[in-house]
């Protein structure tokens, strides 16, 4: 499948000045795609607190980079506002680990795993919705790279501006779809279930028994 990236304009928010007037963009859209970058740990016991929010509508991407500027209330705020969708994937991550930064009360947040089986898709991953949906790649090749370096790249930029752009696409594209009964989301769970079993039964074949005679 081709690979797709985000080719709208991308805003670094790496100064405090440059704060509210991000917000004052975002907020002229009711829904945006939303996601969180963290600095890998390659060693065990090692945590690191969230390097960057994403914030994107269809064309518009804001990189804010918490390790830079810390967690502004205003970003709080935003991210509390029952007005504004905000729309991600496996949000829960996310959330914690904002919310060890700056206490808010998150709100007007929807994830997409949550609403993904209504509309006939298995799957919970970005990568597999999306190219389910769009028929293409979303390329994850940027996604353990240092992302508290003095300057992100631009890769680095593409890439975090691709996943929340694609959460938001992912999101309009099944409010324009036609959602499936609970009988038919069932259905289809058993027959996956089963295609499961079966898959495991030939990768693992019963071993011969041993006949005493």
């Amino acid at each position: 499948m081709p690979v797709v990236v985000f080719e709208g304009k991308i805003t670094l928010v790496d100064d405090l000045s440059k704060v509210d007037l991000a917000i004052e963009e975002l907020r002229k859209s009711p829904v945006v795609g939303i996601d969180t970058e963290t600095k890998p740990s390659f060693k065990r016991g090692t945590y690191h607190a969230v390097s960057l929010v994403q914030l994107s509508s269809l064309d518009h991407c804001f990189l804010f980079r918490l390790n830079l500027i810390d967690f502004p209330s205003s970003l709080a705020d935003f991210l509390a506002d029952k007005h504004i969708q905000k729309i991600g994937l496996s949000l829960r991550d996310d959330l914690t680990g904002l919310n060890k930064l700056h206490s808010f009360k998150p709100d007007g947040f929807i994830d997409i795993q949550s609403i993904a089986q209504s509309y006939g898709i298995m799957e919970l991953g970005l990568q597999k919705i999306y190219a389910i949906l769009f028929g293409q790649k979303i390329s994850k090749s940027q996604r353990l790279t240092n992302w508290e370096n003095p300057e992100l790249s631009e890769q680095q930029q593409r890439y975090a501006a691709t996943d929340a752009w694609a959460s938001l696409k992912i999101y309009l594209q099944l409010m324009n779809e036609k959602m499936i009964s609970k009988k038919e989301i069932k259905k289809m769970l058993d027959e996956n279930a089963q295609e499961l079993r079966e898959k495991q039964a030939l990768n693992n074949p019963p071993t011969a028994q041993g006949i005493n005679i």
